[in-house]
């Protein structure tokens, strides 16, 4: 979660078996890209939100020089003349593999947000599919410029000096829809914009077994805005010579499509809930309404251009054992959102576990003037639970900064001073 909260991104590693079959997987969708011939009648993708839930198969989108074949559980593809497609061999068992995967992720995610086990079940597709169902998650095999693509032989890069980065236009930013997308290439090259705005290159350093992970929209929508979605480009500008293209096997795990983004496990366990969040949205409905990222993320900050610096220190956060890497440390407010966090994980619900005290946290404007009241809603909650003094009784990840020492304090006396210490040490 701070890889996710700092990064947008995180690295995962497979059991060696399942990183051996990505591998073939990858090798394959090479060979059935660099087989198959192109020309103006093929399907080209389409733009349709209606049909989010329905790709499968074979097609193309010349303007981003990408050739997609998607692979969709419950779907049985034909090709024109009748005959069955035959798809670069062993999507079933990567979709099963990458699946599981996912949904793990998702489990880890809910424990760091004092969330219920399986919290997001109840918008995920059943496992297995029901008779008749089709997945809404996807696996897709991608191929980026290859040669042999026409619309790839009439693309102009206007590349710097060899080995400089290419620059991005913010037409070519992207956000998934996704709650989680999971992404292993053959070559370097795909961007992720960090908390500070910069690019970061995060698989330019991946062992055979690792896969890049980033949350989508939404995941973002049904954490209330919690786990913010990455917004990601990926560089083909450093293709030449190369006969395949740039080939990448990418999981989404979607919500599934009769499903509704409400909310509502945030607010069971006691987080503040913005207006936008608290109205159900049919999955439906949230996949045909358009989400623009200057309006998600205002451009407070420039991004960096060369962010070789920066996607060196991202790979040694996601590769650091036993703690021998250090890495920059979390902007002060953003530090003592999780501390406050883990704090109420770790102590605040043990306390309130054996005493038997079920957690409701007030609105912080309504709490200011309980807190100066003998006789408010949540006195006898906060004097059973040992909550400080002046502090309002509310999830600590909505307490002001001053609040949030003062929590922190209470509960873990001496944390200031140890964070202090910390601080100080070298680098």
């Amino acid at each position: 979660m701070q890889s996710l909260a700092q990064y947008s991104a995180a690295i995962i590693q497979l059991p060696p078996t399942e990183g051996a079959l990505l591998r073939s997987g990858l090798d394959s969708a090479c060979l059935f890209f660099h087989q198959r011939g192109y020309n103006s009648s093929e399907v080209v993708h389409s733009d349709d939100t209606h049909e989010w839930c329905k790709t499968s198969g074979y097609y193309v989108d010349p303007q981003m020089w990408l050739e997609m074949y998607d692979y969709r559980p419950g779907v049985t593809l034909t090709e024109p003349n009748g005959a069955m497609e035959l798809p670069p061999s062993g999507l079933p068992d990567i979709f099963a593999v990458l699946g599981k995967v996912s949904r793990d992720i998702l489990d880890a995610i809910s424990f760091s947000l004092n969330l219920r086990s399986c919290a997001f079940t109840d918008i995920l597709d059943n496992i297995p599919l029901r008779s008749q169902e089709v997945s809404s998650s996807v696996l897709s095999a991608c191929c980026h410029s290859r040669p042999s693509f026409e619309a790839a032989q009439q693309h102009n890069i206007d590349s710097q000096d060899e080995g400089q980065l290419l620059i991005f236009s913010d037409q070519d930013q992207q956000m998934d829809k996704t709650l989680l997308t999971l992404v292993r290439s053959d070559r370097s090259g795909l961007y992720v914009k960090d908390m500070h705005g910069r690019w970061i290159l995060v698989d330019g350093d991946l062992s055979p077994h690792d896969v890049v992970v980033y949350p989508g929209l939404a995941l973002y929508q049904e954490t209330a805005g919690y786990v913010n979605p990455a917004v990601h480009k990926t560089e083909v500008g450093n293709l030449q010579g190369c006969m395949f293209g740039r080939c990448s096997l990418v999981f989404k795990l979607m919500p599934r499509s009769v499903a509704r983004l409400s909310g509502s496990e945030m607010r069971a366990a006691g987080h503040g809930v913005d207006a936008q969040f608290q109205v159900p949205i049919p999955v439906n409905d949230f996949m045909q309404t358009g989400h623009s990222v200057d309006q998600l993320f205002p451009k407070d900050t420039e991004p960096s251009p060369h962010a070789d610096q920066d996607s060196a220190s991202f790979n040694s956060v996601m590769k650091k054992k036993n703690g021998s890497t250090r890495t920059k440390p979390l902007p002060p407010s953003k530090r003592l959102r999780l501390e406050a966090q883990r704090v109420l994980k770790e102590r605040v619900q043990d306390i309130a576990d054996k005493k038997g005290v079920k957690l409701r946290f007030c609105n912080i404007k309504d709490c200011e003037s309980h807190i100066r009241s003998l006789d408010s809603p949540c006195e006898n909650i906060r004097t059973e639970i040992g909550w400080p003094q002046g502090v309002p009784f509310v999830h600590p990840h909505d307490l002001p900064n001053k609040a949030k020492l003062g929590f922190l304090e209470a509960y873990e006396p001496g944390w200031a001073a140890s964070q202090q210490e910390i601080e100080s040490q070298p680098q």
